[in-house]
């Protein structure tokens, strides 16, 4: 029972039938990772959502599908269900293309090539942390985001205090809220309520936009956000 209630929830959309039998294959021997819910189109999945009595906490979201494409089926998702943290699989994956999905508000943007273990590994990171960046598109945001993506918006600086700003840098080192509590000494449904403010207060979407407003404020270096990705 216990494993069962610490195992990661997912869904699958591709409308690739065999994509979505082949990882949930994979995937049914996996010990912390369980498929609840697959769909070949966006809105199929939408159906089933509506359906269904719980949601995956993570979807697996292909771009380009017949009826309805991945872009607007994360809107509309993102719309109904706030806390789906998505992970967009995509044959059409372009480095470039990562700063829209920052927008549009999924958590990881990989290429449908991924190693199985590594695709894994990264549903691991969005389930804890809330991102997950390949090493290139650090790169990318090393050398291109902080230039061209313009800021979010901020009335003023003032707006964001002392301990806002510990938590965000802390969210961005890839600290789980829990570990941020025990670190700062607070509650942990403290640091929940510091980590909503901050997503209001920055016009983010998920911490992977925190992430993009902390280094354009220049609140904290590149290389510090995914020390645990590099090490």
């Amino acid at each position: 029972m216990e494993e069962q209630d610490s195992s990661i929830r997912i869904g699958i959309v591709d409308d690739e039938a065999l994509i979505v039998m082949l990882l949930s294959d994979f995937f049914a021997k996996h010990e912390r990772i369980s498929v609840e819910v697959t769909a070949t189109g966006g809105q199929q999945i939408i159906d089933a959502f509506g359906a269904a009595q719980s949601i995956p906490e993570i979807l697996l979201l292909d771009l380009q599908m017949g009826e309805m494409n991945g872009i607007d089926t994360a809107t509309v998702l993102k719309q109904s269900y706030p806390d789906l943290k998505i992970i967009v699989v995509s044959s059409h994956y372009k480095k470039s293309f990562m700063g829209y999905m920052l927008k549009l508000g999924v958590n990881a943007f990989l290429p449908k090539g991924i190693a199985p273990l590594l695709l894994a590994e990264a549903i691991e990171e969005v389930h804890a942390k809330g991102f997950y960046f390949m090493g290139e598109q650090i790169e990318v945001m090393r050398n291109q985001i902080a230039a061209n993506v313009p800021a979010p918006a901020l009335k003023t600086e003032e707006e964001l205090s002392e301990r806002e700003v510990e938590v965000l840098r802390l969210l961005c080192m890839q600290y789980t809220a829990p570990q941020i509590a025990e670190k700062l000494f607070i509650a942990k449904r403290t640091v929940d309520f510091h980590k909503t403010n901050l997503l209001e207060k920055t016009s983010s979407k998920n911490i992977a936009g925190l992430v993009i407003y902390a280094i354009q404020k220049r609140l904290i270096d590149i290389d510090d956000c995914f020390f645990t990705l590099t090490e």
